[in-house]
């Protein structure tokens, strides 16, 4: 498991998924085509464009202007659902955005919310006509809404903390008794009990950094005495350490997990993280375990890029209500994918149930052993899960009703 990438990442990932879910591009007004000034303010939210007389389907283009004290989120939605069309959410006083999207007939309004709490919606304008390549709308998504599937996930999280800690046990008493070969083969199923966790990193705070960090950018590398957790003790296991150094490793691997289960009931889940995990969870195992980065001598980065998947199918579970009302064909074109990527990962295995099972490596072969074309349909089989994932944060992006 894995910390979540950088928030500009981040950020680089909400503006490519706004883009695909409603068709809008957002830029600065400078750089945008000459358009009507539509006016953002306390006292009003875009009577300009609702009193326009042109009423046709198409392309639409509006220059937002905020002249109220406060930022706000301007979305272009259909009075009668609530359903948003367009959206820009960082609009900044005296500093002009653009909006571009295409429209099918219909009713829609311009709601403006602002950071202090108002809402303000304009007149509701009507457009004639039907285009082809009109933009579909999304629901809207109070806050709230993320309320059922934090605390499923947090449930699932809860129930699965009494199986790490049996397996981080079992890794302890191995080193402890100075058994090498066992704690081996011990240590894969209590790593991938806590990768299977999932989404709930964050929640963790120091504790998953003590569990599951690395020694990237540690000041003394692998050698750094601050280094814990299990690729720590994996480290150690397949570099040839002996059971004096790794003793403590595993008593102090146990306790960490101890302290961090009983920390997690009063930590907080911010409802916002679940739809982030759906697509992060992958992209971190792109990252660090297809790449290899994150392993530290067992060669079982696919063992845990395989718990990965079932994270992440943890964290569509709890959001299944949400996503189907607005993307039904979304979630059937992931599980199909989650599932072609579980089978071509299983097939990674030398001998699965065969001689090998059992091993320390459970049959695993390390991904850069693998033949390249096998490394290759991994590749495309990752990137397009990604890509189908990507929409997931901005599908369920807080967008208000009121």
């Amino acid at each position: 498991m894995r910390r979540p990438p950088l928030r500009a990442a981040a950020a680089a990932l909400t503006a490519a998924t706004v883009i695909a879910l409603l068709g809008v591009a957002v830029s600065d007004a400078a750089d945008a085509p000459a358009a009507p000034v539509i006016t953002v303010s306390e006292s009003g939210c875009g009577a300009e464009w609702a009193a326009a007389t042109d009423g046709h389907a198409g392309h639409l283009v509006l220059r937002l202007s905020d002249t109220a004290r406060d930022p706000a989120e301007v979305y272009l939605i259909a009075p009668g659902s609530g359903d948003v069309y367009a959206e820009v959410l960082s609009l900044l006083p005296g500093v002009p955005r653009t909006l571009s999207t295409t429209l099918d007939g219909g009713s829609y309004a311009l709601r403006c919310v602002f950071t202090d709490g108002q809402v303000r919606t304009s007149p509701s304008r009507t457009l004639s006509g039907t285009v082809a390549d009109a933009v579909a709308g999304v629901p809207p998504l109070p806050d709230l809404d993320l309320g059922a599937p934090v605390t499923a996930y947090r449930a699932y999280v809860t129930a699965a903390l009494p199986g790490l800690l049996a397996a981080s046990r079992r890794l302890d008493a191995d080193l402890a008794a100075g058994d090498l070969a066992r704690a081996r083969a011990d240590w894969l199923p209590a790593h991938l009990d806590y990768e299977r966790l999932g989404a709930a990193y964050n929640s963790f705070g120091d504790f998953d950094g003590a569990i599951d960090g690395t020694a990237d950018g540690l000041p003394g590398g692998t050698a750094d005495p601050s280094w814990t957790g299990f690729h720590r003790i994996e480290y150690g296991l397949w570099h040839g350490q002996g059971a004096a150094v790794l003793r403590p490793l595993g008593s102090g691997l146990v306790k960490d997990v101890q302290d961090m289960i009983a920390d997690f009931p009063s930590a907080d889940t911010d409802p916002g993280d679940l739809p982030l995990r759906s697509h992060e969870i992958l992209e971190n195992a792109l990252q660090f375990q297809l790449t290899g980065a994150s392993d530290y001598g067992s060669g079982t980065a696919l063992a845990t890029l395989q718990a990965n998947v079932q994270g992440t199918r943890a964290v569509l579970g709890t959001l299944t209500a949400l996503i189907t009302p607005r993307d039904p064909a979304l979630l059937p074109a992931v599980d199909a994918g989650l599932s072609a990527l579980d089978a071509d990962l299983a097939a990674c295995r030398t001998a699965p149930g065969g001689p090998t099972e059992g091993s320390p490596t459970d049959g695993w072969t390390a991904p850069a052993a693998l033949p390249l074309t096998q490394r290759q349909r991994l590749d495309s089989a990752l990137g397009g899960l990604l890509e189908q994932l990507s929409t997931v944060p901005d599908l369920l992006q807080g967008r208000p009703s009121a």
